[in-house]
């Protein structure tokens, strides 16, 4: 019988002696520190630590040892999770009429190389309910007319909320998903949704953006994956990526470079979420990789 695993990630105000007391504990219960990363943010005063390790006393339990780690918690304010490490976290995908991300997430799905759960798939159109059948996941198609009224919105996102619950929802990503999420929506789902923007900054909003960026004549395509706040495509960070383009090259060229660096981009801040190595610091991040 294989010993449990776990992953500890804390966040506190930076002090001495953080690590000693954290990996006394671990040892002093019988654990194994299997890898570790820590941070001290020189500007918001803030210390990150992602630790993971295995359980090998059998005399403690998960029970006890979560009891005994929070005591430490409490005295030293830290702001901790302990998560089972072999847990598979439940993710819900959405997205519109651009498929290029639901697809690439569903094949590493697949192929095993995204460790989650994948119990829905949420569409206001119906695009790719064939190929959510072919993964064998349900597909749900929840409309909504361009120029809805404001209540036809609330009710499509209260369905959206019902499934998010009713799925035991861990994350939601938004894989080009085109509908703009109300604030209510949005704190409803802070720190557990994560979107793809087509820019490595946040410019050439609106439609056709490649269109945009081949009229500028930009010389670097770029994505970029963030977590969903009330502030459209401005959330914290999670990773970026760029390709470098030039002159030769007409708009769908730069949409095919750019959908490539989309999927690759939310595919990393995906895996990274649901290895629990992102922890928010503020307006950032801090990924330990």
């Amino acid at each position: 019988m294989s010993n449990p695993e776990y992953i500890l990630t804390l966040s506190c105000l930076d002090q001495r002696g953080i690590v000693h007391r954290v990996s006394g504990f671990l040892a002093e219960h019988g654990c194994n520190i299997i890898d570790s990363a820590q941070f001290g943010d020189s500007e918001s005063k803030l210390f990150f630590m992602r630790v993971h390790f295995s359980l090998e006393d059998r005399d403690i339990d998960d029970e006890l040892l979560r009891a005994d780690f929070g005591l430490l918690a409490a005295d030293m304010q830290l702001d901790w999770e302990l998560r089972d490490a072999h847990y598979k976290p439940r993710v819900m995908l959405m997205v519109s009429k651009i498929g290029h991300c639901l697809n690439d997430l569903l094949f590493r799905y697949k192929s095993g190389l995204l460790p989650v759960e994948i119990p829905a798939i949420v569409s206001n159109h119906m695009d790719f309910y064939q190929l959510a059948a072919s993964y064998n996941i349900p597909f749900h198609h929840l409309p909504l007319a361009t120029g809805a009224p404001l209540e036809d919105k609330l009710a499509q996102e209260a369905r959206i909320i019902e499934l998010i619950n009713n799925h035991k929802i861990d994350l939601v990503v938004l894989a080009r998903y085109m509908q703009i999420l109300s604030p209510g929506l949005c704190a409803a789902l802070k720190g557990k949704a994560i979107n793809i923007h087509h820019s490595f900054l946040p410019s050439f909003k609106g439609a056709k953006p490649y269109a945009q960026a081949h009229h500028r004549g930009v010389k670097l395509i770029g994505a970029t994956a963030h977590f969903v706040t009330g502030d459209l495509d401005e959330g914290p960070i999670i990773e970026q990526d760029v390709e470098r383009v030039d002159h030769s090259m007409d708009a769908e060229t730069l949409s095919a470079i750019g959908r490539d660096v989309e999927c690759v981009v939310l595919a990393r801040a995906v895996k990274w979420f649901v290895e629990h190595r992102v922890l928010q610091n503020g307006a950032k991040t801090v990924v330990f990789k």
